[in-house]
């Protein structure tokens, strides 16, 4: 059965919710390995980055529980 946007996103939840912190490079490996390509896009600078999608059920998941950092580019529990 092919993974959605909403698993992916409960799986980041997730992640943040019991380790505290996901940082972009580790969820976007774990996501292209468990979840699939088709979650993946190549940003504006180059870089790996989540589907548009997936970080709108994400965000609509955490009611603003999650803050993203940009620095450190990680999501972080608040």
């Amino acid at each position: 059965m092919e993974a959605t946007a909403e698993q992916v996103a409960e799986w980041m939840l997730e992640k943040v919710r019991f380790a505290g912190i996901l940082y972009q490079e580790e969820a976007v490996n774990y996501i292209r390995t468990n979840f699939g390509e088709q979650f993946i896009y190549v940003n504006e600078n180059g870089n790996a980055s989540i589907d548009k999608n997936v970080k709108k059920v994400f965000k609509k998941l955490h009611s603003g529980k999650v803050a993203w950092d940009r620095d450190g580019f990680f999501w972080g529990w608040t």
